[in-house]
C-alpha cells in the first residue's frame, strides 16, 4: 500500500513546489477505498485527496488505515491542518514513510495523532520516500535551493568543440530524459557564455503536450552582455527571464534589460557574483531546486564554491579530443588531490547508446 502511495506521490512531479509531494491511500478491511496525491501548491494535500476520493465513490471512511508518503501536516498554512480532517473522519490507523523535515513541525503532527487515539505507525518505505522530496527537505531545512548541475557530454568530458558546436552529442533518449529533469525543477540557470554560443530557451518540451509549467530561467551575466535577440530575453515567456548581473554592467544595459525581463544586481565576491547571496535570495522566494545547465565555467564556479547536492551528467560514446574543446568542467586546475570532489549515491544507467551519471556530492 505505501508503493502505491509514493507511486501517486509521483504524478506531482514538477507541479507542486514549493510544496513536497505527498500520495495517499486509504484502506478499510483489506481493500483501497481512496486514493489521492497532492496536484499543487494551495490544493488539497493527498490525504484530502484521498478521503474525497473514498466520499466520491461512496464508501466510509471510519475506522479505515491511511497510508500517506509524507507526516501529516499539522499547522495552517494555505489550507487547513490535514490532521484535523483525520480525526474528523475517524481514521482508526495512520501508516507514514517519511517525517516532515521541518524541525519545527516534525513529529509534532504524529503526536497530535497518537493524543487523540490513532495508531501511528512511520518509516514504512522511508528510504524510498526521501529521494522523492529531495529538493523539498533541503529548501525547508536551509532554505535555499537544492543545486543539481548536469551537463552532456563526450567521454572525454567535451560539451563542444573549440568553434562552440554542441548539437547533438547525446541521443534521443538522454535528451528525453534531460527534459524529464527540467520538468521536476523550479528554476535553470545558465552562464552568459552558454546564451553567447548557444542562445537557449531553456524551456520544457516534450512528446506529451502537457509537460507541466515552464520553469524560471536565470542567466550569470557579470557584465550585462546579454544581447536583446537571445531568446531568453525575447520570446514568450521572456516574464520567466531573470538577468543576475553586477555594477560591473553599464547602466544602459541594466535600464534596457529591465524593460523586458527581471535583473537583478547582485553583489561580487572574489571576483564572482556572490553565489552565497543569490542562492539565500532564491530560497526566500520559494525556489526550491536549481538547475545547472551553464558552460564549463559556470558548472565549475558552482562546484568549486561546494553549493551542489548533486550531479546529472550524460555520457556519449564519443571522444572529441582539442585541448581548446569547451569542457563540462573547466575552471582553475586544482593544485591539491585533496581538494577532489567526491560523489556517493552513485547510480549509472544506459539510456540508448549513452550512460546517464546521477550522485550526490559528499559533504
Amino acid at each position: 500500500m505505501m508503493r502505491l502511495a509514493l507511486r501517486l506521490a509521483q504524478r506531482g512531479y514538477g507541479q507542486v513546489s514549493p510544496n513536497p509531494l505527498v500520495g495517499a491511500v486509504l484502506v478499510k478491511k483489506g481493500k483501497v477505498i481512496g486514493r489521492g496525491w497532492h496536484r499543487g501548491a494551495g490544493g488539497p494535500h493527498g490525504e484530502i485527496e484521498a478521503l474525497l476520493d473514498a466520499e466520491k465513490k461512496g464508501n466510509n471512511v471510519r475506522g479505515a488505515t491511511l497510508y500517506v508518503t509524507l507526516e501529516p501536516c499539522c499547522t495552517h498554512g494555505r489550507t487547513p491542518p490535514c490532521t484535523d480532517a483525520i480525526l474528523r473522519a475517524g481514521i482508526k490507523r495512520v501508516v507514514v514513510a517519511g517525517t516532515d523535515p521541518n524541525p519545527n513541525h516534525a513529529g509534532k503532527g504524529f503526536e497530535i495523532l497518537k493524543h487523540a487515539g490513532v495508531e501511528v505507525v512511520h518509516g514504512i518505505e522511508e528510504q524510498k520516500a526521501e529521494p522523492l522530496n529531495e529538493a523539498f527537505n533541503h529548501w525547508i531545512v536551509h532554505r535555499t535551493p537544492f543545486v543539481t548541475v548536469k551537463a552532456a557530454m563526450t567521454l572525454d568530458g567535451k560539451i563542444a568543440t573549440a568553434a562552440g558546436e554542441s548539437k547533438w552529442i547525446t541521443g534521443e533518449e538522454s535528451r528525453a530524459h534531460a527534459m524529464t529533469i527540467r520538468q521536476g525543477v523550479d528554476a535553470i540557470l545558465v552562464g552568459i557564455n552558454t546564451v553567447l554560443f548557444d542562445d537557449p530557451s531553456l524551456t520544457v518540451r516534450g512528446p506529451k503536450p502537457n509537460v507541466g509549467p515552464q520553469k524560471l530561467r536565470l542567466v550569470l551575466d557579470p557584465r550585462g552582455q546579454t544581447p536583446l535577440t537571445a531568446k531568453l530575453v525575447s520570446d514568450d515567456l521572456k516574464h520567466l527571464t531573470t538577468i543576475v548581473t553586477t555594477d560591473r554592467a553599464p547602466k544602459s544595459f541594466v535600464s534596457r534589460m529591465s524593460e523586458r525581463v527581471r535583473v537583478i544586481v547582485a553583489p561580487v565576491k572574489a571576483g564572482k557574483i556572490d553565489l552565497h547571496w543569490l542562492l539565500k535570495k532564491l530560497g526566500k522566494e520559494n525556489i526550491t531546486s536549481l538547475l545547472v545547465e551553464g558552460g564549463g565555467e559556470t558548472n565549475a564556479l558552482f562546484l568549486r564554491q561546494r553549493f551542489v547536492h548533486r550531479v546529472a551528467f550524460f555520457y556519449a560514446p564519443t571522444i572529441l579530443c582539442g585541448r581548446d574543446a569547451r569542457k563540462g568542467v573547466a575552471g582553475e586546475a586544482l593544485l591539491k588531490a585533496a581538494d577532489k570532489t567526491l560523489l556517493h549515491d552513485v547510480e549509472w544507467k544506459q539510456l540508448g547508446a549513452d550512460l546517464f551519471l546521477t550522485a550526490r556530492i559528499t559533504g
